[in-house]
């Protein structure tokens, strides 16, 4: 970490820094530990742009008006003249993102949470724009069409079927853009905050809906999604629309092999399911 960008952080936390902890390996963001305060820094790395930085400095600052679940923003240097690097800080959230078991009621507790976030209809905006898929700063069907990453007959039908079904209509509404187990955390049962925002944006409720049943399904099993679904139906009183869709972008949007071959095969059985139901 620069020292400029040390010194615009201490001045934000109220005391000299005593401790930085990188939270990803040797990248950011980083804890920070300044007298009895703690914070989280994000600046620039191989994988996060001054673009991601200033659209989580946006959503943190449409969640604290809302009052959602998520951390606050202390500061931000989008330009990095004070920072000397696009720079923000945000509170910790209190509790831990470690689900040990992936229990129904948890799955619906996020359910109804996400519901929560698409309460708040919104066009896109600067830093906040239209998101057609989670994780929209990727795009692996893309990339599968173009070779530049192999695919399987799986998931060339999946991307066949998609692109002739077409993107749905829908109010767009607040998106967390990223959401997976990793980036929610708990206190116990409660659902403290969904953290890590760099790819908010707007857009359908089944963006950050099929993403999180995309993961749990890789992570906790095949009857994991239909928990997350019933918790954010009975958040919204009302039935989600075009769920095979959603769940087959969501889908999509992963490399063609994941870190191993058990999540391979779950995230495949997911995406199959999806089909079964898509027109």
């Amino acid at each position: 970490m620069r020292e400029t960008t040390a010194a615009w952080a201490a001045t934000w936390c109220g005391a000299p820094i005593r401790e930085v902890r990188p939270l990803h390996g040797a990248q950011g963001p980083w804890l920070l530990v300044a007298g009895e305060t703690r914070c989280i820094l994000r600046a620039p790395t191989p994988r996060i742009d001054a673009t991601m930085i200033a659209t989580a400095a946006a959503a943190l600052q449409v969640a604290e008006r809302h009052r959602l679940p998520a951390p606050r923003l202390l500061a931000a240097d989008l330009t990095g003249e004070h920072a000397g690097v696009p720079a923000s800080l945000e509170t910790v959230a209190p509790g831990t993102t470690e689900w040990s078991v992936g229990t129904p009621d948890s799955l619906r507790a996020a359910g109804a949470a996400l519901a929560g976030l698409h309460d708040l209809q919104m066009p896109p905006r600067e830093f906040l724009p239209f998101r057609p898929r989670p994780i929209a700063v990727d795009d692996f069907a893309a990339d599968r069409r173009a070779g530049r990453m192999p695919t399987t007959a799986l998931l060339q039908q999946a991307d066949n079927l998609v692109t002739a079904h077409g993107l749905p209509a829908a109010e767009p509404v607040f998106l967390h853009g990223d959401v997976w187990p990793g980036n929610i955390v708990w206190a116990g049962d409660h659902l403290t905050a969904f953290i890590d925002w760099k790819t908010a944006g707007v857009g359908a409720p089944g963006v950050d809906l099929s993403e999180l049943r995309k993961q749990v399904a890789i992570s906790f099993g095949p009857d994991a999604p239909a928990h997350v679904l019933t918790g954010w139906e009975q958040a919204t009183g009302r039935r989600a629309d075009h769920v095979a869709y959603w769940d087959a972008v969501a889908a999509l949007n992963t490399p063609t092999t994941l870190y191993a071959a058990p999540a391979t095969a779950r995230r495949d059985a997911f995406l199959r399911k999806s089909l079964n139901h898509l027109p």
